[in-house]
């Protein structure tokens, strides 16, 4: 008799690499890129000993290959911040080149007469050029023109804590977000930042809600907590963490909006918190994006372009017959 099998109950796992969008190796682990800065450093070495051997002294133009050498190897095999370091390189020039004042007004407008001119001249702002250019009331983001253009739609989730989980559930959610991540055929964006979070706020409308409780434990139970998240908010600095889903089109489509509510959809079987975001919410999100070292503020914010008015005052009958 043939031996049995052994098939146990546990799931297949297959390690994925990280690096899955790294450069491919072409000859001693160096990419293209890397083989061509060592080239060019070769030519030149090749070019400085053709012309300057029979006038300069052999040790110097070897000690001057090899420091050539040495700092063209640095910038092959060298990296900062995640970066190569020829990349780094490339990205500090252009950073120092580029003006450090930008503005989103029109830098031509000429100063009005009472505006005291300088004395020396000053360097004008550059425009500041962003990626949104309107946001609809859906949540839809059109973009700008060129390679960016299209329109995006945002989606917040809350995390998932795997380690809480079984084996069984971890592998069901890791296939349900990647079947997820299989579907997608345009570029995606996943977000994942850390915002404080405003407890003072919290407890002062907790302090000011607990005097109006039908009950007296009511009353204090919600005045113990406002106290409670009053000296949180004074001892801590609290985090909450924010998970932000961009889905984008194409240019011509303006199908981002259903995009949003797909992945919604899809990563509903997580058993996470998420919904696709309308326009004020993706205005608030896109304000925290901007200066995530404040509090958000409370209550929605007004998307672009948008008529703010002022609610009309209720006036009293007695109000109304003083006036006639």
């Amino acid at each position: 008799m043939s031996p049995k099998n052994n098939v146990t109950d546990e799931p297949y796992r297959a390690r994925v690499p990280a690096d899955v969008d790294a450069p491919d190796k072409i000859l001693y682990g160096l990419t293209f890129r890397q083989l061509a800065i060592l080239a060019v450093a070769a030519v030149i070495f090749y070019a400085a000993w053709r012309s300057l051997h029979t006038i300069v002294p052999v040790p110097v133009l070897l000690g001057g290959g090899l420091i050539l050498g040495g700092l063209a190897f640095g910038l092959v095999v060298g990296r900062r911040d995640g970066l190569s370091l020829d990349r780094w390189l490339l990205h500090a020039v252009v950073h120092s080149r580029a003006p450090k004042a930008l503005s989103t007004g029109d830098t031509a407008t000429k100063a009005p007469d009472w505006v005291q001119a300088p004395q020396q001249r000053v360097a004008l702002p550059a425009p500041l050029k962003l990626p949104a250019q309107a946001i609809d009331d859906d949540g839809q983001i059109t973009l700008g023109m060129g390679n960016q253009s299209g329109r995006a739609a945002m989606v917040a989730a809350t995390s998932v804590n795997l380690g809480l989980r079984t084996a069984d559930e971890q592998q069901a959610l890791i296939d349900t977000y990647g079947r997820w991540l299989n579907s997608l055929n345009t570029p995606t964006q996943i977000v994942v930042s850390a915002q404080p979070v405003d407890l003072a706020s919290h407890a002062r409308t907790l302090a000011a809600r607990a005097r109006h409780q039908p009950h007296p434990a009511l009353e204090a139970a919600c005045a113990d907590h406002a106290a409670f998240l009053e000296d949180l908010a004074q001892r801590r600095d609290p985090l909450r963490r924010q998970v932000l889903i961009v889905t984008r089109t194409a240019a011509g489509e303006h199908a981002a909006r259903r995009r949003a509510d797909d992945t919604a959809r899809a990563l509903s079987a997580l058993g996470v918190n998420i919904r696709a975001l309308d326009g004020s919410a993706v205005t608030a999100a896109l304000a925290a994006a901007a200066d995530p070292y404040s509090p958000p503020r409370p209550g929605a914010r007004a998307t672009p372009n948008t008529t703010i008015t002022a609610p009309a005052v209720r006036r009293s009958k007695d109000q109304t017959r003083r006036n006639r």
